[in-house]
């Protein structure tokens, strides 16, 4: 009696040329759902905004806002559901995941207290003034979830093609996020080609020309379902390459018009960097290349970035208090904050489109979102807002909450290292010190993760 070969074997005997480091993690989860299983990834994305993260953003509808310096202060835990809350109008464009939110205020970080930033201390726990003095979170999380590329790091800057002021490896080993869309493009996606095929790729960005043969081969071994699942990962692909194209156009269009333009040369181009760095992210996560993903809007020393698009020239200006026009600084905080919420919920959007497993790749993702500057401008670093978007498969806590932990100095006060500590453990890599431990809490145990945010 013949052996019937099954569809998980046919895809198992696809031969792949080129295209093989994008597709082949693409065609393993499709064999996992044609043979019944589900087979999921834990990633771990980390946004950082520059010019600090005001407290009361954080703050959702009927909630008061305990200023760490006033006297609202208090020294219990507050916990409330976001079920019948409105978020603050810095964090509306979230609304959508609002049941996979956790919005964790009152963690401190006095250690990495900075000037305009934290440097690596934001990621660190620990004072970077002069350098990095150990491996930031992103790093340690790569460590516990590889891939491909263990780390990717992409962002603007308005300081430069890339920026070491935000990660590091090491003690000493600063690494670079990759500023440009070009460079981040070609750095993940150009560099699984060898020899002749990274000379086509170079002639081809064209993502799809570049595998066309790959997708063919694969397309015809697949039928029904299963080629529409391949199918929705390649429009990741073309949303990237339409992306690529535009930035390559307005690239050109500015080149010949800059005299023209003065300052509204960087108008589009801001925004529309992180735009493009936020798809590449995207389409890494989609195509297997990656599990960990920093993506950065400026950051380090006074790297701010401009964004006159939204007529904001000057957003040291704005930390400072000043008015913007009729606007005050406060109305482009919440501007800013908002397009970035954009970016966030664009990105969870395509996550959520993507199935794997029993559900989405969502559902195995964690967004982490924070500011390197704090909770401010010139920050005190007695207040670290952070959002977080997810649950990591289950493995952590989050489900629509709002916690904000007693303040500075009081029974039961937590740090940002303790939230880091708490994604060790949910990505499978426990610890229960990170950084360095602040001298200003030595009463009080600074180790091990936030238990409300694990599962019971």
């Amino acid at each position: 009696m013949p052996v019937q070969t099954t569809r998980r074997d046919l895809l198992k005997g696809i031969t792949l040329g080129a295209g093989a480091t994008l597709l082949s993690p693409i065609l393993d989860q499709v064999a996992a759902r044609a043979s019944g299983e589900a087979r999921t990834s834990r990633r771990v994305v980390i946004v950082t905004q520059t010019n600090g993260f005001s407290p009361r953003h954080l703050v959702p509808s009927g909630v008061e806002w305990r200023n760490p310096n006033g006297r609202s202060a208090s020294a219990r835990l507050t916990e409330v559901s976001l079920a019948d809350k409105n978020l603050h109008a810095a964090l509306e464009p979230l609304t959508l995941f609002k049941n996979r939110l956790a919005l964790v205020q009152g963690l401190s970080s006095r250690i990495a207290l900075g000037g305009h930033s934290t440097n690596q201390g934001c990621l660190g726990a620990y004072p970077a003034n002069r350098g990095p003095l150990g491996p930031t979170i992103d790093h340690l999380l790569a460590q516990a979830v590889p891939s491909v590329f263990n780390h990717v790091a992409l962002g603007m800057s308005g300081a430069g093609l890339l920026n070491y002021r935000l990660s590091a490896s090491g003690r000493g080993q600063a690494t670079p996020v990759i500023c440009t869309p070009e460079l981040g493009f070609r750095t993940l996606f150009g560099s699984v080609a060898a020899g002749q095929g990274q000379r086509d790729f170079d002639h081809r960005s064209n993502l799809l020309d570049f595998m066309a043969d790959d997708v063919r081969r694969s397309r015809n071994a697949l039928a029904g379902e299963e080629r529409q699942h391949l199918d929705n990962y390649l429009a990741a692909f073309e949303a990237l390459h339409r992306r690529q194209n535009e930035i390559a156009g307005m690239r050109d269009q500015l080149r010949r018009h800059a005299p023209n333009l003065g300052n509204r040369l960087t108008t589009t181009v801001t925004s529309t960097i992180l735009e493009a760095q936020f798809e590449t992210g995207a389409a890494a996560l989609i195509a297997g290349l990656t599990n960990v993903l920093l993506l950065s809007s400026g950051g380090g020393e006074q790297n701010f970035g401009r964004f006159p698009e939204f007529g904001i020239n000057d957003l040291h200006a704005i930390g400072h208090g000043q008015s913007v026009g009729n606007r005050t600084y406060e109305d482009c905080f919440v501007e800013l904050r908002q397009f970035h919420c954009r970016l966030i919920a664009g990105l969870a959007t395509r996550l959520q489109n993507m199935r794997e497993g029993n559900g989405t790749m969502l559902d195995n993702t964690v967004i982490v979102y924070l500011s390197d500057s704090a909770d401010g401008h010139h920050p005190s670093c007695y207040q670290w807002p952070v959002v977080l978007m997810g649950n990591l498969g289950g493995r952590l806590r989050t489900g629509g909450r709002f916690i904000d932990y007693p303040a500075y100095g009081n029974a039961g006060h937590r740090t940002l290292a303790n939230l880091y500590c708490t994604l060790l453990h949910a990505a499978g890599r426990p610890r229960d010190r990170f950084g360095v431990t602040d001298p200003g809490l030595r009463d009080l145990d600074q180790s091990g993760p936030l238990q409300e945010l694990l599962p019971a």
